[in-house]
């Protein structure tokens, strides 16, 4: 499934494209992501916790830079793991793009995501609702990191690594679904021509 969000942050373009060079950084972003231990150039070691009501998940895996185009602000992490309880398995492609825009940069954030085992029987809607409240998480963390780091203050200390919190997910998950069932409902009917 893919999942897409864009943001924009008012710092140069260059300025955002050094942020997005730093993988832990960007990782640090990601609710629950823990990427630090760097096994080689542009591969990194990690775990990552979702937590959504009843259900966590810790997986434990590794991202690598797929691809980095300086010239096209274009950044294409690999990412793959699997559930620490043998439950499945997760593999992300997330594409950040960036461009500039009058008042800053605009990123654009693109998630493909394959989940397997325990965490997909919960229905692709479902998934799909709370990775969009993950990705949505992410954007406004990297945006508030690097609004700490231009400031010169700890990044760290803006928006510290934690575990997606299971009753925001939820909340949020369950009102993008209550949405979708209501913009179904409330559609006006339009009959199928037949021929």
């Amino acid at each position: 499934m893919l999942i897409s969000q864009t943001f924009e942050i008012d710092q140069p373009i260059d300025a955002v494209w050094r942020f997005f060079d730093d993988i832990p950084q960007v990782a640090a972003s990601i609710p629950g992501a823990n990427l630090t231990n760097e096994v080689a150039k542009d591969s990194y070691e990690g775990d990552v916790i979702v937590s959504a009501g009843p259900v966590k998940l810790e997986f434990a895996g590794t991202a690598v830079v797929k691809s980095r185009d300086d010239a096209k602000k274009v950044l294409v992490l690999d990412a793959s793991g699997a559930d620490k309880k043998g439950r499945g398995a997760a593999a992300a492609i997330l594409t950040a793009a960036l461009t500039p825009v009058a008042n800053g940069t605009s990123v654009s954030l693109s998630l493909d995501l394959t989940i397997s085992g325990a965490a997909a029987q919960y229905g692709r809607g479902l998934v799909n609702d709370v990775t969009a409240v993950l990705v949505k998480q992410a954007s406004q963390n990297m945006s508030n990191r690097m609004k700490a780091i231009a400031a010169g203050l700890d990044p760290n200390a803006v928006a510290g690594v934690k575990p997606a919190s299971g009753l925001s997910i939820g909340l949020n998950a369950a009102k993008r679904a209550v949405s979708r069932v209501l913009a179904r409902f409330f559609l006006p009917y339009k009959p199928v021509a037949r021929r």
